[in-house]
């Protein structure tokens, strides 16, 4: 099975590398870290002392291990911190955010002879996977040398319960070297058990994006930031996170409407990927509306529509808004982080398709923090609710809701130092 695998995998990377090349080097901009990737310029070897190694695969996985990041070291100075990330955006943040990890490095592609010299270079007591990155090679290797293999914040969709059932065997195979599964919820608990993860191998720990921490505003740093960016304070904002192609268009056309209604409202809209910013700003100026990007805003700026093409901010700009909208959920994609509003008390509006996030949608709307919205008409709804009265109560109910759902960060520490107690 491996075999084949490496087989179909090499095949892969020979037909999409091309592509790879043209879309990281000449369209994003980007580096191509192929030595990295290829196993050719691997992290330095640990010091002195017991490795950990966590794995995330880009910017939602990163952010989530903040706390545990933290957490590690304040806990175990003397241990060596590794993390690994997939993308270019992921290995940005990570390098932004987790400042106790003693390294980050790009993970190689998922071939058994890279990841084998990887492992046995680092030598990690302790090899941590964040959500569901189930490279077959990956885990294998981390099973072979790692004293334990964990599986932190797991999250099954429905889609991949499906095809896990479909697949029962092989899955069981490919799994097996994980000796514990964290997982977000019940329903994440029964999809293991139902592809024949034993019951002692899975625990329900809840989500650690929960444990996120962000910088308090005080009321006269977000005047501030706000004027800064061409906000009065007469000005009520509504911020669109993480959109996707095939949002943007329903969402500017329901808030150009909605403004014959509400002149003094603004729309910040951050697309997931930023060279979108381009096609968004047509978009927006087929409105009739006035657009700025995010570089170019500045105190006494003119505009209805300030589109966010920085990476990093968009967490901290929740703070500014009156309310936020949740992208990749008015399309099949399954929505995107909500907990960083939550975290600024700032009422919730989402899409139909939040699959990803599920229970904490379900959570939300039962709390009365946040509100689904399914077509235009309701889009319009959205950014018509003037009841601030209203809004204060679901931002409120937000932050509340944020807060009695912590605990992950615990849960995945405790495992961690037992695995390490081992090594």
């Amino acid at each position: 099975m491996y075999l084949i695998y490496s087989l179909l995998l090499f095949i892969a990377l020979l037909v999409h590398l091309p592509l790879y090349l043209v879309r990281t080097r000449l369209i994003r901009r980007e580096p191509l870290r192929l030595k990295e990737r290829l196993g050719l310029s691997p992290p330095p070897e640990p010091s002195a002392g017991k490795t950990v190694w966590l794995h995330a695969v880009s910017v939602g996985e990163v952010l989530s291990l903040q706390n545990l990041d933290r957490l590690l070291k304040q806990e175990h100075p003397d241990w060596n911190l590794y993390v690994s990330a997939l993308t270019h955006s992921g290995l940005r943040l990570a390098e932004e955010k987790l400042g106790a990890a003693d390294h980050i490095f790009c993970i190689p592609f998922d071939f058994r002879n890279i990841l084998g010299r990887y492992f046995r270079r680092l030598r990690p007591g302790v090899f941590v996977l964040v959500e569901s990155e189930l490279w077959p090679h990956l885990i294998r290797e981390a099973g072979r040398q790692a004293a334990g293999v964990l599986l932190t914040n797991g999250r099954i969709s429905p889609r991949s319960a499906r095809r896990f059932m479909r697949l029962r065997r092989l899955m069981q195979k490919v799994l097996r070297p994980i000796d514990l599964f964290q997982v977000q919820t019940e329903r994440d608990r029964e999809s293991l058990a139902g592809i024949g993860i034993e019951p002692n191998r899975i625990q329900v720990c809840g989500n650690l994006k929960v444990e996120v921490q962000l910088p308090q505003l005080s009321e006269d740093e977000i005047r501030e930031q706000r004027e800064s960016l061409g906000i009065p304070a007469n000005l009520s904002v509504i911020l669109a996170g993480s959109t996707h192609r095939g949002e943007d268009e329903p969402l500017l056309a329901a808030f150009a409407s909605a403004r014959s209604s509400r002149p003094e409202l603004r729309l910040i809209l951050a697309p997931r990927h930023l060279d979108r910013v381009p096609e968004i700003a047509k978009l927006a100026e087929g409105q009739g509306l006035r657009i700025r990007r995010r570089t170019e805003a500045g105190p006494g700026d003119a505009w209805d529509v300030l589109v966010l093409d920085t990476i990093g901010e968009l967490a901290r700009l929740y703070a500014l808004a009156d309310a936020a909208f949740i992208g990749g959920s008015l399309i099949p994609w399954g929505g995107q982080n909500l907990l960083e509003p939550a975290f600024y008390a700032k009422p919730v509006f989402f899409g139909p398709h939040m699959d990803n996030f599920s229970h904490l949608a379900e959570i939300f709307v039962q709390n009365g923090a946040a509100r689904q919205v399914r077509d235009e008409q309701d889009l319009k709804a959205m950014f018509l609710m003037e009841d601030a009265g209203e809004l204060r109560r679901m931002g409120a109910a937000a932050r509340e809701t944020l807060e009695a759902l912590r605990g992950a960060t615990g849960c995945a520490l405790q495992a961690i130092e037992e695995f390490m107690s081992r090594s």
